[in-house]
């Protein structure tokens, strides 16, 4: 078995692999203040919840955006697992090309999403992931990175209005039937959600103008915790996978072993 491990800011997503079939995936909050036994146990526990063995992990792979949950992360998986993994940017390079200049590097969640997206549904690609923040990603036709942008997830922006403002409630993320609502609840899921998804559109539009394709020819996959509410209200968005950054870990982690063998 293949551990995969998506370490978000929001939440660590844990995909079990059998191959390349998905036996199972959890969650845990992401927590700085965990120990590592905390996680081992918490993760442990879900594999004897699905009659799994956790001695059967062969290999464990991640992908992190949060630096400091790390060790304890790192420290769960020597100490119950046996295992050293294998961490994206830390030693394993995601194979995702750069068709541009800079110093940075994309983050690991974002490389990921791209390389999955890439060889399960073929270029030229818009990638969104609506995590705790959304980003949008171009890949050329030729598989090579070209650009993206970064902006506050729509939970970012409803708790902000809750604590900057003295009478504003915190609301919970649904769509609304219209626009014009009429408490402030509907009100703020109206502005929040909508006024979300329309800056997405936007996003999406102007990306393809930039890539110079033909717009037919390029796919949008959405990924993320907010990904199939948005898709259910836009025709822009082809496709949604939500085991996206899973699958993309798995396909790393099996050229990884091609190099190696």
């Amino acid at each position: 078995m293949l551990l995969a491990i998506d370490v978000g800011n929001t939440n660590m997503v844990f995909g079990i692999y059998e191959g390349d079939w998905l036996v199972s995936s959890f969650r845990l909050k992401t927590d700085a203040s965990r120990t590592a036994d905390e996680i081992g146990l918490l993760a442990t526990r879900y594999f004897a919840q699905f009659g799994l063995d956790a001695n059967g992990v062969e290999d464990v792979i991640i992908a992190s955006v949060v630096p400091p949950v790390m060790g304890a992360l790192t420290g769960a998986v020597a100490k119950y697992f046996s295992r050293r993994p294998l961490i994206i940017d830390g030693g394993v390079d995601p194979g995702l090309p750069y068709a541009v200049g800079g110093d940075e590097r994309l983050g690991a969640d974002r490389s990921v999403a791209c390389v999955a997206a890439l060889e399960k549904y073929g270029a030229p690609l818009v990638v969104l992931d609506f995590g705790t923040a959304t980003t949008v990603d171009a890949v050329s036709r030729e598989g090579a990175y070209l650009g993206g942008c970064i902006t506050a997830g729509v939970r970012i922006s409803t708790e902000a209005l809750f604590q900057k403002t003295a009478m504003l409630p915190n609301v919970e993320l649904a769509m609304p039937d219209k626009v014009l609502g009429c408490t402030a609840v509907g009100q703020i899921q109206a502005g929040a959600v909508m006024g979300y998804i329309g800056a997405m559109e936007y996003l999406i539009r102007r990306a393809k103008r930039e890539m110079g394709y033909p717009e037919r020819e390029i796919k949008v996959v959405a990924t993320g915790g907010l990904a199939r509410m948005v898709a259910d209200n836009t025709d822009m968005i082809d496709l949604v996978d939500e085991s996206l950054i899973l699958d993309g870990l798995r396909i790393i982690y099996r050229r990884w072993r091609a190099e190696k063998a």
